[in-house]
């Protein structure tokens, strides 16, 4: 941009310059023509008067160098006056022409430098509106500006900083929707443990005589929904904290068996309870770039949700692979499988298939896809009646 405008201002000059050059060569050739004209006039009335003086030495006499100015004084004719008033006339003729040329280029230049200001000042008014609009977080403005120059080179930086604005605008009311999507989802979910418990301790403080059996298995049915509860709340909470984005990866080199069997570890109860067994194909020498803690959490919300749809003494399979493009778990049960109607629906919140247990709160699987994605993973699943296989790939790239 500093080279245009030196090479503009350099165009000036020499344009100006070039006109003060033409002005000086046509005002010379004019101030020759004069002289020379009088000069010829002279030597012809002197070669008339005095025939025997030749052209030559009568131009000798002219170019001959001497002070003759005392000789003009006593006509009243000085240095600094016309001797030939014809000179005189195309001396004043030529001021008043370089006069006018040389104010007409001032006023132009003025005009051009007027305008510039002019327009200089009328971006800054307007750059000085946007402004303020984003002070009054108007975000939606578009002031992009392809020309050249400081100023549009501040308007582009000003409409980064808009775009910014508006990201920041748009993420943060999306994180307020998120949390209140959220808590709408914690507030509904709740209501039926709450409502169930609510009824349980109606009937036993109502009923003082409630043989010990029935209220034991009242107090069973309680811890039993206060379980989900608290399972639900801490679900909600970490899908919650994902949705606003203040979830921070640690992301590290693991090996993929110790992630493995960390997660069978927290499932190892149910999987007594269902007499479900677990079989790992172990490969020692595969890791996972990934945060180890959360990959855990995923992975187990997945074997979860395979002992729940998994037959009694029935296996779950687990292998995992790798090759340049990514690392594959592969987890495969031999249960009642997920119906193709609900197949698509699985990783939504809170969406529980016909298959689903009676226990089965529908957000773990979707909890393990936020977690999996959110790691440079993707997960697909594929079921019918004989089994589900999901298929986890952490990709490299």
């Amino acid at each position: 941009m500093k080279n245009k405008k030196s090479l503009i201002i350099l165009l000036i000059t020499i344009i100006l310059f070039s006109i003060f050059m033409v002005l000086n060569i046509y005002e010379y050739h004019n101030y020759t023509n004069i002289y020379n004209q009088k000069l010829a006039t002279i030597i012809t009335n002197v070669k008339e008067k005095y025939p025997k003086i030749s052209e030559d030495e009568i131009l000798k006499i002219i170019n001959k160098k001497n002070n003759n100015s005392n000789f003009l004084k006593k006509y009243g004719i000085y240095e600094k006056d016309f001797l030939i008033k014809e000179t005189k006339n195309t001396f004043y003729k030529y001021l008043i022409t370089n006069s006018l040329v040389f104010g007409l280029i001032l006023l132009i230049i003025y005009l051009l430098f007027y305008y510039k200001d002019y327009k200089t000042n009328q971006e800054i008014k307007k750059i000085t509106k946007y402004i303020e609009a984003l002070n009054h977080k108007n975000y939606s403005l578009a002031i992009d500006d392809i020309n050249e120059g400081e100023l549009s080179i501040l308007k582009n930086e000003i409409y980064k900083t808009t775009i910014m604005l508006r990201e920041i605008a748009d993420n943060s009311l999306n994180d307020k929707l998120n949390l209140k999507k959220s808590l709408e989802d914690i507030s509904h979910q709740l209501k039926t443990p709450l409502t169930s418990i609510l009824v349980l301790l109606d009937n036993l403080i109502d009923d003082t005589k409630m043989d010990l059996s029935t209220r034991l298995d009242f107090y069973t049915n309680i811890k039993r929904e206060i379980t989900n509860m608290n399972f639900l709340i801490q679900s909600l909470l970490k899908l919650s904290k994902f949705d606003v984005n203040t979830i921070k990866f640690n992301p590290a080199n693991y090996k993929v068996n110790q992630i493995i069997d960390a997660s069978i570890k927290n499932v190892s109860l149910l999987c007594e309870l269902k007499k479900v067994k677990i079989n790992v194909n172990y490969i020692t020498n595969i890791k996972l770039y990934c945060d180890y803690h959360w990959q855990i959490e995923a992975l187990t919300n997945i074997l979860k949700n395979c002992i729940e749809h998994s037959l009694p003494d029935s296996v779950i399979n687990i292998d995992y692979q790798e090759n340049n493009a990514y690392v594959l778990i592969k987890i495969e049960d031999f249960g009642k499988g997920i119906s193709k109607k609900d197949l698509p629906h699985i990783f939504e919140r809170f969406y529980k298939g016909r298959n689903s247990s009676y226990d089965s709160i529908g957000i773990g699987l979707a909890l393990a896809k936020v977690i999996i994605e959110k790691d440079n993973g993707k997960i697909t699943v594929e079921s019918n009646k004989k089994g589900t296989k999901f298929f986890i790939k952490y990709f490299k790239i």
